[in-house]
């Protein structure tokens, strides 16, 4: 913990600009491919009823936004329709 602490001490007096990365090591295409196939399966797909039933609610949802930003923008509009009718009958 406390190397941990002094390496980070250190590269923070030393500035950032002239810490450098170690280089990363070269994986070979067959093990990248291995591990790429290995995290594939790790994978966990939603049922087609599960999407099924996102996708609905996120219509629904959307529905009920634009209802509400209609009922909104209509009253903030007749609120301005008064408001200027006010200042013209004046």
């Amino acid at each position: 913990m406390r190397e941990r602490a002094a390496k980070t001490a250190a590269a923070m007096a030393a500035g950032s600009s002239s810490v450098q990365a170690p280089p990363k090591k070269k994986t070979p295409p067959a093990q990248f491919f291995r591990e790429v196939r290995a995290e594939g399966r790790k994978i966990t797909w939603t049922s087609r009823k599960e999407t099924w039933i996102t996708s609905v609610m996120v219509g629904i949802m959307v529905a009920l936004a634009a209802v509400f930003f209609l009922v909104v923008d209509f009253g903030i509009g007749r609120a301005m329709q008064f408001i200027l009718s006010l200042t013209n009958a004046g």
